[in-house]
């Protein structure tokens, strides 16, 4: 088998789920009441307008932010009580706004994953490198290795900081949207590296603006609307005209992909 169809972390049973959440910003309430589990070895797509929490969500599941009411629950506990180095060896946060210094190399940045797995006193291992060479073998980046950071193309740069996520080996990915400011190329490059993740047992979840490629690249999808999941499930079977009206406020027809089999928008139009 090559790196790319070959699992480069632990494989082991992961869950993650939101209870009964609650989370505000200031004095605004931005997520009330919103439970969520992720479907484990799939694509969970977040999708909704701008401002209706899809990141706050992220970060919650993520433990960056914590919940005013209710719980995110990982491998069955309660993901605020656990130690910060366990919760990151389980799950890897990409998120949406991100900066390296300059003159940062592609593989100095895959290196930052293997933090969670050093000690105080313990020094870069066999293992390690074994797997920052898998995640740059597995977002296709190994003839850039050594190439700075800001010498690359978008698509380049976002593959490099999804392999930091790889390296880190955890069996969860939250990505905060990974084809943001990308071209239609290049966000086709990302979610092809997503959907081999997937395939190698990862359970990844997602913020995604792009409801057409939500649908063709997702398992799941997690409709949003003002802090609250309106809709949830597998593409085909959720996305109807009434639930695009829901979130966008535009009328469509939904057709079938002829490819792909994934549902598509036609005859887009303003409400």
């Amino acid at each position: 088998m090559n790196a790319k169809s070959t699992p480069i972390f632990t494989d082991q049973a992961v869950s993650l789920a939101a209870q009964a959440l609650k989370v505000t910003r200031g004095h605004n309430t931005v997520i009330e009441a919103l439970s969520l589990p992720l479907t484990p070895g799939a694509v969970t797509a977040i999708v909704g307008p701008n401002g209706c929490g899809k990141s706050t969500l992220l970060n919650t599941l993520a433990r960056i932010l914590a919940p005013e009411q209710g719980q995110v629950i990982l491998n069955g506990r309660d993901i605020q009580q656990l130690p910060s180095r366990t919760v990151a060896q389980q799950l890897a946060l990409l998120p949406q706004d991100t900066h390296a210094p300059e003159g940062m190399t592609v593989e100095d940045l895959v290196r930052f994953g293997r933090q969670p797995h050093q000690g105080l006193f313990q020094q870069w291992s066999p293992e390690d490198q074994a797997a920052v060479q898998a995640a740059l073998s597995a977002a296709d980046l190994l003839p850039l290795r050594y190439a700075p950071l800001d010498q690359l193309s978008g698509g380049q740069r976002q593959r490099a900081w999804i392999a930091m996520t790889i390296a880190q080996s955890t069996p969860l990915l939250l990505l905060d949207e990974p084809t943001s400011a990308l071209d239609l190329g290049h966000q086709i490059e990302v979610f092809e590296l997503i959907r081999r993740l997937a395939s190698q047992g990862r359970t990844v979840a997602m913020v995604v603006h792009d409801l057409l490629s939500a649908c063709r690249y997702a398992d799941q999808l997690v409709a949003m609307v003002a802090g609250e999941v309106i809709a949830h499930g597998p593409p085909s079977e959720i996305l109807t005209p009434e639930l695009v009206f829901q979130l966008y406020r535009v009328h469509c027809d939904i057709i079938e992909d002829p490819f792909s089999g994934s549902p598509m928008l036609a005859n887009v139009r303003r409400a």
